[in-house]
């Protein structure tokens, strides 16, 4: 029961902290000047992969503060984690592209929402999974998120020239040049 209570605590804080941190860190890049330290953590531009940056690195930063918190004492927290990582960004993902093919355009508001949904959605994923007790495999949790880490730093940087990177905006990839 205390190790319950100390998962509510830990989702409530993260969805908190993640839908600040995500928030700041749209906006992050400009305010350090484009700064390309800062481009490996915050969105750079306005593709769908710059997006999903910022919900991932925050999910990152509460992911190895839970560790310390609960990591320890929850043997299937790793895997929570990434499976509420994972949720967060497949939602974010085919939200975006449904919604967008069906209409045809855009709608930040929808886009806002769709952020703090997926985060959420995320954590209660991440919540459930701790409770149940499953069996977690740590190292390729591990793995993963340095896998996954590793792509987002590594893409801001040499960016694919495929949609998900594209900036609907400027129709450029990566990093946005100071004007």
């Amino acid at each position: 029961m205390k190790e319950e209570k100390k998962i509510i605590k830990f989702t409530i804080f993260s969805i908190v902290f993640v839908a600040i941190l995500g928030t700041l860190l749209h906006f992050t890049f400009e305010w350090s000047n484009y700064n390309p330290f800062v481009a490996a953590f915050s969105a750079v531009n306005e593709s769908t992969w710059e997006h999903l940056k910022i919900l991932f690195v925050p999910m990152l930063i509460t992911s190895i503060i839970g560790y310390f918190y609960l990591g320890k004492n929850v043997s299937s927290y790793l895997c929570a984690r990434v499976f509420a990582i994972i949720t967060a960004l497949l939602f974010t993902t085919v939200f975006f592209y449904t919604y967008t093919g069906i209409i045809g355009s855009n709608i930040t508001i929808l886009n806002l929402l769709s952020f703090y949904f997926a985060i959420i959605l995320g954590e209660y994923i991440s919540y459930r999974f701790m409770l149940s007790n499953l069996t977690c495999n740590k190292s390729k949790a591990i793995i993963f998120l340095v896998i996954l880490t590793l792509c987002f730093v590594i893409f801001t940087y040499l960016t694919p020239q495929i949609v998900l990177f594209k900036d609907p905006l400027t129709n450029g990839y990566g990093i946005v040049r100071k004007s």
